[in-house]
């Protein structure tokens, strides 16, 4: 999913810039781990990395990355954070999340059709973008990593709630998120940019969960 980001950072960033996509674990063919718990993910994506990095994530890589920047503040010397929240799911004290009949929904969805479960979930949290279509059909033609890896990604969403960390994670930060992201409201990137204590939140208008997807080139100037 990063590749049409990453050739416009090539034509923004010096040539001696070096880019290292790592994907989720369990996805794109890696193992998922099974001798950690879902909290030391951070740990074990640092451990492939050599530091410091300019650490960029996107929605659950998002949650990821500041976790990381938290845990590991000498291997993560900037932050880069698509369609972030620090907390996905509901909880008594925050409502900028995905309510919590929904998450069931999706995942009993997994359990039974995992298929066209994912194939609306994309559809979803993409329909109001100005580029809806060419993204769905990107996405949806990866393919569909086992039900494990989907069940043990949900387990991390809803055990991890970063909010009493955020204001300890000092790096500079750039939040980039889509008007119309129907997934993670506004409000926990505009959350996540007061409670910062150095962030620059941009708002991309007729952008929905994906916007380096659907603006690459705007994104890549951004991060510049």
């Amino acid at each position: 999913v990063w590749d049409n980001l990453i050739g416009e950072l090539e034509k923004e960033l010096p040539q001696e810039t070096a880019f290292m996509p790592m994907p989720l674990p369990g996805y794109a063919g890696t193992a998922l781990p099974t001798d950690a718990g879902t909290a030391d993910w951070a740990g074990i994506m640092m451990e492939k990395l050599p530091g410091p990095v300019v650490l960029c994530g996107w929605s659950m890589g998002a949650i990821m990355a500041l976790s990381a920047a938290h845990r590991y503040p000498k291997h993560v010397s900037r932050l880069i954070l698509f369609g972030a929240t620090p907390c996905f799911t509901e909880r008594p004290d925050w409502n900028n999340s995905m309510p919590e009949k929904s998450g069931h929904r999706f995942r009993e969805g997994i359990k039974t059709d995992p298929e066209n479960t994912l194939r609306r979930f994309i559809a979803m949290f993409n329909r109001q973008d100005r580029q809806a279509r060419p993204i769905i059909r990107q996405l949806a033609s990866h393919q569909i990593p086992p039900v494990s890896v989907l069940n043990a990604g949900l387990d991390f969403l809803s055990a991890t709630d970063l909010r009493p960390h955020v204001p300890e994670i000092r790096q500079k930060t750039l939040l980039v998120h889509g008007a119309f992201d129907p997934l993670m409201p506004f409000e926990a990137a505009y959350w996540l940019a007061q409670a910062l204590p150095d962030a620059r939140l941009h708002v991309l208008p007729g952008v929905a969960h994906a916007p380096f997807l659907s603006e690459p080139r705007q994104c890549a100037r951004l991060i510049k």
